[in-house]
């Protein structure tokens, strides 16, 4: 398959890839207050909360061997589907030992590819991630970046670094942060979540003083503040369909897409990542079986709808879109 860089929007064929690894240790004990790390766990539901509890300052791989075993699997089951439907699928390297080691009390991860960076149109942009242990996330794809987007025609920028601050500051000037989850794209129109948790203000702005020149709009969407990210609460299906928790979306739905069909999806699986699923083409969809009836809905308007156990990746809270990151989708 020819090499190009390009996404046209969240729905457009899907060409290439990058599909998550599956490392994760979290921040150790005490590097956030108590009111700071329950604020982070209220994404999940209450039974993933225990599990990320008794994960606090251990890596996954060692602390629940044959979980990790099963997580794994659950990429490698969503690789083949992907390849099943003529995807080039391509793999972040794992961590080095330096890496692990940079992370320090703080930890890392390597497990959702889709916030660390992301790509507008021909822009890819390196972002800037608020979780103290996804700080450095996208340094696994920096192989990537020199063998795909360096070579192509493309822009290739990374948000500037953040200030120091508390993990919970809030105002216009925090950050800058700037997460894919939080980014969708359609067309010119560019929406970005803002929970609180991800995404800040001062991230929104860049990506405005980046994309306005090049004819997008930036439209900041605001989030309910248990919802990390905008895909956690609104998936673009095909042009016209859409999935959504209307709950999350402090606002209701952007006024542009507000004639779209809409799939309601609830709270509760919107905490599970109902709307997390991952449009392969207008044609085909990929989600996990324990979201049987919206899967339903999306098959009886036409699309091809294909099921993947992603039970663990969705209890560190992503699901399908957060464990991909296109290159090419037109």
């Amino acid at each position: 398959m020819t090499k190009r860089v390009f996404v046209a929007s969240e729905f457009a064929p899907l060409r290439t890839v990058v599909v998550a690894r599956s490392q994760i240790r979290i921040s150790d004990a005490g590097v956030m207050s108590e009111a700071q790390l329950e604020a982070r766990l209220a994404i999940l539901p209450e039974s993933e909360r225990v599990i990320a509890r008794r994960l606090v300052g251990r890596d996954h791989a060692e602390a629940m061997p044959e979980r990790q075993k099963a997580w794994e699997a659950e990429r490698l089951a969503l690789q083949s589907v992907l390849e099943k439907h003529g995807v080039r699928v391509l793999l972040p390297s794992l961590l080095t030992e330096s890496q692990k080691e940079a992370g320090g009390k703080f930890g890392y991860s390597n497990s959702y590819v889709r916030d660390p960076w992301f790509t507008v149109g021909d822009v890819v942009i390196e972002g800037s991630l608020r979780s103290l242990h996804r700080r450095r996330e996208v340094l696994p794809c920096r192989e990537l970046f020199a063998q795909e987007v360096l070579p192509s025609d493309c822009t290739y920028v990374a948000v500037p670094q953040p200030d120091a601050a508390p993990i919970d500051a809030k105002g216009p000037q925090v950050g800058p942060f700037l997460e894919g989850g939080d980014t969708l794209v359609w067309g010119k129109h560019v929406f970005v979540g803002q929970s609180g948790l991800a995404s800040s203000e001062s991230g929104v702005a860049f990506l405005r003083k980046l994309l306005s020149p090049r004819g997008y709009v930036v439209e900041p969407v605001r989030l309910k503040k248990n919802f990390l990210h905008l895909d956690c609460a609104l998936g673009l299906v095909r042009q016209g369909l859409l999935v959504a928790c209307r709950e999350a979306l402090v606002d209701g739905l952007p006024e542009v897409l507000r004639d779209w069909d809409c799939i309601e999806v609830s709270e509760d699986e919107a905490t599970r990542l109902g709307t997390n699923g991952l449009p392969i083409s207008p044609d085909v969809y990929v989600t996990d079986p324990a979201f049987q009836r919206i899967g339903d809905a999306i098959a009886r308007r036409g699309v091809k709808v294909e099921y993947v156990d992603f039970t663990i990746s969705r209890a560190f809270g992503g699901a399908f879109r957060c464990s991909t990151q296109p290159l090419w989708r037109e």
